[in-house]
């Protein structure tokens, strides 16, 4: 991604309530507005396998807007502290809810949600940052 803008956001799971509602929809439905700030491409990433991911895509209508990675063991995440431990209700460790802007390899922008639900790493949240 060296000289390119990058928006990137993580859900704890595809098809999750919170993440298949209101986290990743606004992302497709902004992609525009994301376009015209410069972003060179926008990415979700998620605890769950490369197939999950694709079928979620293809449920969402993601076609080639945004990039869908795998994060399956978390690992990722984990190692910029943005991980949640989700074992109390069977889930593991997972992703955690956050986004970032990348502007040519250097992170500008990262932020955690602090509870649930979706503010500061929403698409309107990060559309403001850029």
């Amino acid at each position: 991604w060296k000289g390119k803008k990058i928006v990137l956001f993580s859900v704890p799971g595809a098809f999750t309530p919170t993440c298949h509602a209101n986290h990743l929809p606004p992302y497709i439905e902004k992609y525009d507005e994301f376009k015209a700030k410069g972003v060179d491409a926008i990415a979700v990433v998620a605890a769950n396998d490369a197939f999950v991911l694709s079928g979620w895509g293809r449920f969402e209508g993601v076609q080639d807007k945004l990039l869908m990675l795998s994060d399956t063991d978390a690992k990722w995440s984990e190692s910029m502290g943005l991980s949640v431990d989700l074992s109390a209700v069977g889930f593991g460790t997972r992703t955690a809810r956050y986004a970032m802007i990348i502007d040519d390899l250097v992170v500008k922008y990262v932020e955690l949600e602090p509870a649930k639900g979706v503010t500061v790493s929403g698409a309107d949240a990060v559309l403001s940052k850029l």
